[in-house]
Order: C-alpha cells, then sequence, then structure tokens
C-alpha cells in the first residue's frame, strides 16, 4: 500500500479476530474477503482439491500470517505468509520496521524470462547445427509464439534463442542444447514454456539434422533476476547490549563465512528463503522451482555460497544486498482455483508479477537479516523461548484444555524438551501433592511470585473517571509474575499470550507494555539491572477484568520478592497506578487499588482518592461473560472524553445519575437486597450504552443473561468488548449455558468470597 494503512501498532498482541478486524477497518480487506477470514470460509474446498491433483484424500492447513512493515521501492505491503515454523514472521516484520524507518527496501527485475531447453543428440556436425539454428532463429521464435499468440499480444512471448553444447559423459559424444527464452509476462509460465518447446522441436530436428530429446523448461531463472539493496544507518543497530559498531560488523562477519563455506551458506540461504517461501505459498506459486532455482543459482561458479552480500559503506552504513532468480506468476490456475490465494493476492495489492517478485526478495533479505543480527548478536534461539516452548507442548500432545498450564511449568522449569512437557501433562493428569524436601522446594518458588487480583466494576466504571464512586470486587483470576537473574538485558516472557520482547534501554523506542513496565523499573532504579521477568496469567487480556494493573501489580510484587525492597502495599498500587497511566491515558485508579489489596471496595477518585473497604456478607453470585473480543480501555476512555469535552453538562448529569446508581448499589449489598441491585445494574449498562462504550456482542450477553434468569446484566470495565457481569439468585447454570451455547465463553464466580483462604 502507498499510505500507512499497513502499519498496524501491536498488530501481534491482538486476537486472531481483532487481526482480521483491524486489516478490514484500514480497507486493506474486502468485505468479502472479511467475512471469510473471520467465518474461516476462505479455505480449499474439497471438492476443489480434488480437481487439482491426484489421489485426494483431504486438505492440509498451514498457519496464515501476516507481515508488517515491509516497505519496498516507497510502497507499503502487508504480506500473507504461509508457514508453520515459529518466529518467522515475527522476524520479518521486526527487520521490515527498522528498515522501513530508514529508507526501505530498493529493488529493480529483470524481465521475466524462463528457459525453455531442447536436448537434441546424435547431430552430425555441431558447428554446422549451430549456424543453421542462428541463421533460422526468427523462424523458430515465431513458431513458438504462433503456439501461444495471447501472450504476445500481451507483451510477452517467445524473444530469442542460446545455444550450449555439453559432452555426454556416457559416451563423450556432444550434444547441442537450444535455450528458448521466453517471456511470460505474469503467468508462471510452465506449460506454457513446455508447450512451446513441445512445438519447436520437430523443426529443430530439421534444421540440426540431430534428434531432439528432452523438451522442458529449466528451473534455473537466471534470466529473470531480482535484486533488493537496504542501507541501514548505524545507529539504528544498537541495543540488546550491543553498539551499532558491534552489532554492523558482526553482521558482516555472519555474511562473509556463508561466502566462504557452503555447510554455512545451506543455512543462510535456507534463511532467505524463510522470508520467500512464505509468500510463494500464500500466493500460490511454485516455491519448489524457486528453491530450486535460487540454489542452483548460488551454485553457478561452481561452489554453492551466499545469495546475499553485508557489507560497510564509506560513511560506515550497514548496506545489504540480494540477487536471485524469482521466476512468480499473479495468474493462472493455481492462483484462481484456490480461494486462500487468491484472497492473499488481493490484500497484497500488487500490479504484476514482477512486483510480486520485488517484494518476495525484500522479504528474503528482511528475513537474512534477522536471522544474522540475531546470530550475531544474542544467538538465534534467544528472544523466542516462548514460540519454541508452544511448539514443544505441541509435539508433546498436550490436550486444549491444559495447553496453557502445560507450557507455563514447562517454561518455569527451564527444560523446553518434549519429554519434559510430556512429564508434566502426566502430573496434571494425575497430580501429586509434593512432599518432604520436594514440598518445601515447591512452597518456596511459589513464595516467590508476585500476585495481582483480576476484579469485575459492579456499578460505575467511566463516571469513576470523573471523581464519581464505583464498586468493584476481585475475581478469583490472578496473574503471576516471576523475576530470575540472566545474563543481560530485561526480558519480559508471558507464554499463555505467545508475547516475548526485550525492553529497550532508549525509552522513546518502547512501545505497548514495554512503557508500563519501563515506568516501573525506572522509578524503581532498576532499569540498568538484568532480569527476566516472566508472567503467567489466569485473567484474559482486554476483557474489562483489570488484566493490565493485575499484571503491574504482579510485577512490581516480584521485582520486590526477587531485590528484597521491601515495597509496602501503598507503594506497589502508587508503581502500579503510574503504569496504567501509560497504558490508559486517565485511568481512575480502581483497577490497579483492587489488583493491589484483592477486597472488594467502594471507590471514588481523587487526591487522595477515596478508598472504602464493601463488606459482602454473603457471597454474591455472578457469571461472567466474555466476548473474546478485547476491548481498548484506552480507545473508550477517550471516547467518553471526547463527548464530555464537547458537552460537559450533558455527561456530567449522567455521571451523577451513575453515581446514585452506585451510592444505591452500596445499600442493596449491605441488605443483601439482590433484586434491587440487579435492577441497578440493568439501568447503569443502558446509560453505558448511550456512552457508546458497548458492542453488539455486549448486548448480545447482556440479552442472553436476563432472557435466562438474571437479575441483572451489564457490561464490566472499559467497555468497547470484554465482559459482561450477570447477577444471579441460586442457580447460575442456566446463565452459563445459554451464554456457551452462543459461541461465549462463561464463569461463575462468587464475589466476596474470600480469595485468600484467610
Amino acid at each position: 500500500m502507498t499510505d500507512d494503512r499497513s502499519r498496524i501498532p501491536e498488530f501481534y498482541r491482538l486476537s486472531v479476530e481483532e487481526r482480521v478486524r483491524a486489516v478490514h477497518e484500514r480497507g486493506l480487506l474486502t468485505g468479502s474477503d472479511f467475512r471469510a477470514l473471520a467465518t474461516g470460509k476462505h479455505t480449499l474446498e474439497l471438492d476443489a482439491a480434488d480437481k487439482m491433483i491426484e489421489n485426494v484424500v483431504g486438505v492440509m492447513g498451514l498457519p496464515l500470517g501476516l507481515g508488517m512493515n515491509l516497505r519496498v521501492n516507497g510502497k507499503r505491503y502487508v504480506v500473507p505468509m504461509a508457514i508453520e515454523e515459529p518466529s518467522v514472521v515475527a522476524a520479518l516484520s521486526s527487520a521490515s520496521k527498522l528498515i522501513g524507518e530508514n529508507g526501505g527496501f530498493e529493488t529493480e527485475a529483470t524481465d521475466p524470462i524462463l528457459i525453455g531447453q531442447i536436448q537434441v543428440v546424435n547431430v552430425p556436425d555441431i558447428e554446422t547445427a549451430k549456424q543453421a539454428l542462428r541463421d533460422r532463429r526468427q523462424e523458430i521464435v515465431s513458431l513458438a509464439n504462433s503456439l501461444h499468440p495471447k501472450m504476445v499480444a500481451r507483451g510477452g512471448g517467445a524473444q530469442d534463442i542460446e545455444l550450449f553444447v555439453h559432452p555426454l559423459p556416457s559416451s563423450g559424444k556432444p550434444m547441442l542444447v537450444v535455450h528458448l527464452l521466453v517471456d511470460t509476462r505474469d503467468a508462471m509460465g510452465a506449460n506454457l514454456v513446455n508447450g512451446m518447446c513441445e512445438g519447436v522441436a520437430s523443426l529443430i530436428e530439421s534444421i540440426t539434422g540431430g534428434e531432439v530429446f528432452l523438451r522442458i523448461l529449466s528451473n534455473l531463472n537466471d534470466r529473470a533476476l531480482v535484486r533488493a539493496n537496504c542501507r541501514i544507518p548505524v545507529a539504528a543497530l544498537s541495543g540488546r547490549g550491543y553498539s551499532g559498531e558491534e552489532a554492523r560488523d558482526g553482521i558482516i562477519v555472519a555474511g562473509e563465512f556463508a561466502a566462504v563455506d557452503p555447510y554455512r551458506a545451506a543455512t543462510h540461504n535456507k534463511g532467505i528463503m524463510n522470508g520467500i517461501d512464505p509468500i510463494a505459498i500464500a500466493t500460490g506459486n511454485d516455491w519448489r522451482a524457486i528453491e530450486a532455482g535460487a540454489h542452483a543459482f548460488a551454485a553457478r561458479s561452481g561452489r554453492y555460497s551466499s545469495l546475499t552480500k553485508w557489507w560497510a559503506d564509506e560513511d560506515g552504513n550497514l548496506c545489504g544486498s540480494l540477487e536471485m532468480p524469482l521466476k512468480v506468476g499473479t495468474v493462472g490456475s493455481a492462483v484462481e482455483s484456490n480461494p486462500t490465494a487468491a484472497l492473499n493476492m488481493r490484500l497484497l495489492s500488487v500490479e504484476s508479477a514482477t512486483e510480486l517478485a520485488q517484494v518476495m526478495a525484500a522479504a528474503g533479505l528482511a528475513q537474512n537479516f534477522a536471522a544474522i543480527r540475531a546470530l550475531a548478536t544474542e544467538g538465534i534461539q534467544k528472544g523466542h523461548m516462548t514460540l519454541h516452548a508452544r511448539s514443544v507442548v505441541t509435539a508433546a500432545g498436550a490436550p486444549a484444555e491444559i495447553f496453557d498450564e502445560v507450557l507455563e511449568r514447562l517454561i518455569l522449569s527451564g527444560e523446553i524438551k518434549v519429554w519434559k512437557a510430556q512429564e508434566i501433562i502426566e502430573e496434571i493428569a494425575n497430580p501429586v501433592v509434593p512432599s518432604g524436601r520436594e514440598g518445601k522446594r515447591e512452597l518456596e518458588k511459589q513464595d516467590k511470585f508476585g500476585v495481582g487480583y483480576g476484579k469485575v466494576v459492579i456499578l460505575g466504571e467511566h463516571a469513576v473517571v470523573y471523581g464519581r464512586h464505583a464498586i468493584a470486587a476481585p475475581v478469583p483470576m490472578t496473574i503471576r509474575a516471576l523475576v530470575e537473574d540472566c545474563d543481560d538485558g530485561i526480558h519480559f516472557l508471558i507464554p499463555r499470550w505467545g508475547v516475548e520482547f526485550q525492553l529497550s534501554p532508549n525509552a522513546s523506542q518502547r512501545r505497548g507494555f514495554e512503557m508500563s513496565a519501563g515506568v516501573m523499573l525506572d522509578e524503581l532504579g532498576l532499569s540498568g539491572r538484568a532480569m527476566r521477568i516472566e508472567v503467567f496469567p489466569e485473567v484474559p487480556r482486554s476483557m474489562g477484568l483489570g488484566g493490565s494493573a493485575a499484571m503491574a501489580v504482579a510485577i512490581v510484587r516480584a521485582i520486590d520478592k526477587h531485590f528484597s525492597l521491601g515495597l509496602d502495599d501503598a507503594e506497589v498500587n502508587r508503581l502500579a497506578f503510574e503504569a496504567e497511566k501509560v497504558a490508559h491515558g486517565s485511568p481512575s485508579g480502581i483497577d490497579n487499588t483492587l489488583a493491589c489489596y484483592g477486597k472488594p471496595l467502594v471507590f471514588r477518585s481523587g487526591t487522595p482518592p477515596l478508598v472504602e473497604p464493601l463488606n459482602i456478607k454473603t457471597p454474591i453470585p455472578m457469571v461472567i461473560g466474555m466476548t473474546g473480543y478485547e476491548g481498548l480501555t484506552a480507545k473508550t476512555v477517550g471516547r467518553v472524553s471526547a463527548a464530555w469535552q464537547q458537552d460537559r453538562k450533558l455527561y456530567e448529569r449522567i455521571f451523577d445519575q451513575i453515581d446514585a446508581l452506585v451510592l444505591r448499589g452500596v445499600q442493596a449489598i449491605q441488605d443483601e437486597d439482590l433484586v434491587t441491585l440487579g435492577e441497578l445494574m440493568n439501568v447503569c449498562h443502558g446509560m453505558l450504552n448511550a456512552l457508546q462504550v458497548s458492542t453488539p456482542e455486549l448486548e448480545q450477553l447482556v440479552d442472553i443473561a436476563r432472557e435466562n434468569g438474571a437479575l441483572g446484566a451489564k457490561l464490566t470495565g472499559g467497555g468497547g468488548g470484554g465482559s459482561i457481569i450477570a447477577l444471579c439468585d441460586g442457580d447460575s447454570s442456566s446463565v452459563v449455558n445459554a451464554i456457551r451455547a452462543a459461541g461465549y465463553q462463561a464463569i461463575r464466580v462468587d464475589l466476596g468470597a474470600d480469595l485468600n483462604g484467610t
């Protein structure tokens, strides 16, 4: 794309549904393509597959990801990639972002020429035959073009012939090989070129007096070359504990290793193809032909070598280049018969096969940069523990219902091996209570965790930001964090969410959760200390259940325990609030306060805030229904703020009305009057809907809950997605079952129950 629609910050942190929606909202997907992806109806049907190859018994899927940030010749692309290997899509996106910020990739390509080979043996006189073929070159080319006039009309077709002589190893006799050079334009062209070779075979036999044997294309497409280049200022390479000069020189040395050693070059070039093959597969191109051509080209000198070069220019910048044959197509049955390939071509939005080849070459160079930068600095495995661990847990056969628990235990064990994952699966299936020394070690490890509590707001969200009261209570879902020493840098892992990154030492370069975490570490004076922070969430992210605040509290407490800082709850709460300000802009402080203290409370923002314990005599039965769509609190808070700025008088009245509901709700809870509390929740939800923070999914959940016996139901938290709470009187199973039957998640909680067992 030519604009920044292809730039979607924090794309990797979104759920699958949110990614599809984000791409659609930026105009990168048509409405029909959006619906196809959202419903899973874009994949190849079995009947269609049966018409493509022989003996079909099924259709095999591959993960389809989007490489972000790729900038080629000034144009920005979102790149579809079909691949099963972890870290490839993330590495491409990261490298493309860095290179894109420094000018992007410059590419060029020759005409898309395919080579057809006609083998002629038993030629009476080689030199006479060669001269005769040259004299009748135009006749041969014209005959070939007569077989495919439509290709000629599109500006392509046979262009020329080339002649080569090779000895036959079996007899030592010479054979003549005629190369027919064919411009196939936007088609892959294999069948077209094979047909032309067949069509001119008889004419070549008559001209040479020999016998034509093989007539077939070559996949060494060295007449369809693509070149990609990039230049990265040395200052942009610094980070991860390395100076820009160290990173640059390490990359150059790694590139030189591949240039002279074929054993290294094979893996080096495989990394390049990690960027190219997934795009070829996603767009219906013949990745096997591309691989064959690339590796043959890498060995053209007689010794297999690297396809890329890395060097420093006179200004000290890191420069990289890639040259390779790359013949692809954007039209033809392979693209048109597979609906996913056709969708991906529309998403990629290239205008020709040459443009597609240039995008693929840039992706190959970006992937090569990412791989050797990692090798030359922190190592290829470091920074991908979570992705690797997920693959290991999958290989171990962990059932879906315990996958996340196995993953977290595996990472905690430090043994990222299939046997260890299988051992953990067995432990979960057949739990035993640890005793003696083993039990003591388990308790000691648990004591090192920092804990933050999830929450629901019973009444008062959004109005609480403007100095009104709110009622909130913790839920039996926590976020735990553990801090351990490491060799260098500050590393964050959230295995359950597939998040792993290293905190940038430059505060201005931090994004998303990096900014929140950086604020806490800066406040504690620990930004320069090496550590690994592992986070284990039970609270789902962006579901209106206080996940970000619970994480902040858990991390601060884990840091406190690891470094023996002696922080009290008030200081933990203050630091978490600073992190919440970064995450949400103008939070009320209720989330971090609840996450820290883990008790039901009445809260009013201010300096200082009003925090009063809420005595819930008998636990209140609630159902939490989750839409699965992430709600961004900062977005909904900003929307309400913008509306308030435009008409403060109106919105102040709404906030006052919500405040009145909260105060009546406090009394209803004290009186154990659930009917009144339910009515107040219903009215409050209507006001939140008027504030435009509800969504169709939230409205559906609220309706389902009320229709199935809930006394009251409302959204909880920031809205814009996320969750609802439904107040039940007695048995809540009908509400839970109805929500689940509609395709959403639901859990039963008792608000006010002691979560600490004290």
